[in-house]
């Protein structure tokens, strides 16, 4: 579906309109035009833009046209080279991914923000939901906790409902707990529609993939690997996501894999090598993808650490 759509090679523009300090500078300076260019030269088909609630919505819920007029302008810089766009709410009002980084909390028992959710992508919805050959909307960022599915799923099909009144067309993709991994997808509600696709994320083996981060207890900082010293193979990665493939194909729909990538700290030819074997199982089974991250936020392709494999690493997005 997404690649019909024009949706398969993707690269998200992280740190821009979501995990930022949302000062003037960064909204309006950290992804340029030139960004746009840049990323349609290095052959990718789309960018993932997540944004945070924030970006879009004042204190008291009302919106900021500000906020819609970013959104409107990167819109416009993916028509004018030829990107389509997922459009990712990385942060509602009351969840977070991030436990440590963010205070929001709440959102799966209380109403009154459940309906902000919906409110915000009933906007959504009317103000891009026409552009739904070029536009693909993604309900919320990395769900965490397993006790939150059946609020998720019940709240996801609500959100989905109310979105249809307005954009009827347009593909919406939904992931599970666990931070959208694979192995959870199977507790996901079948699609509320023909035009939902289930969505992942994937950074295993966690401990190569985020070696040295500082930001969570899932790892010992101290601790660095090799590519080889990680035994990652394609089967590794055709294991993984077997209970996604699974459940994709029980429920009619596919896969999109939204964020996968290797931190800054682990050398650039062994991350040019994960990025290689990964890329042999999405291509395998026609999944859709998008790489973390176009610059900076620890894993930027773009960055200069990257300059000796980037030209091969582009095959591998």
């Amino acid at each position: 579906m997404l690649r019909e759509k024009g949706f398969l090679k993707g690269i998200n523009l992280g740190g821009w309109l979501s995990q930022c300090d949302y000062s003037d500078d960064r909204l309006r300076h950290f992804i340029e035009e030139k960004d746009f260019a840049t990323v349609a030269s290095w052959g990718a088909d789309h960018v993932r833009i997540p944004f945070d609630y924030n970006i879009l919505e004042n204190d008291d819920g009302t919106y900021k046209e500000e906020g819609f007029a970013l959104i409107d302008n990167a819109l416009e810089l993916c028509k004018k080279y030829s990107l389509h766009t997922v459009l990712d709410l990385h942060k509602t009002a009351g969840f977070s991914f991030d436990y440590y980084g963010e205070s929001e909390s709440g959102f799966f028992e209380n109403e009154k923000l459940q309906e902000r959710f919906y409110a915000l992508w009933e906007q959504m919805a009317k103000r891009y939901g026409h552009l739904h050959d070029r536009v693909v909307f993604e309900l919320l960022n990395e769900v965490t906790d397993k006790d939150f599915i059946d609020a998720w799923n019940r709240i996801s099909y609500e959100c989905i409902r109310r979105i249809r009144q307005h954009a009827p067309d347009i593909i919406i993709l939904v992931g599970s707990y666990w931070n959208n991994s694979a192995k959870s997808l199977p507790d996901l509600a079948a699609p509320y529609d023909d035009k939902v696709v289930y969505n992942f994320h994937c950074y295993d083996p966690l401990f190569f993939t985020h070696q040295g981060a500082y930001w969570t207890n899932d790892v010992v900082q101290e601790e660095r690997y090799t590519f080889e010293e990680a035994n990652i193979t394609p089967e590794f990665f055709e294991e993984l996501f077997a209970p996604a493939l699974k459940a994709a194909a029980d429920n009619h729909t596919g896969l999109y894999c939204g964020e996968y990538g290797v931190i800054d700290v682990a050398n650039p030819e062994d991350a040019l090598k994960w990025l290689r074997c990964i890329n042999s199982v999405f291509e395998k089974y026609n999944i859709a993808r998008s790489i973390w991250t176009y610059k900076e936020m620890d894993f930027g392709i773009a960055d200069a650490r990257m300059d000796g494999v980037r030209e091969e690493l582009l095959k591998y997005i």
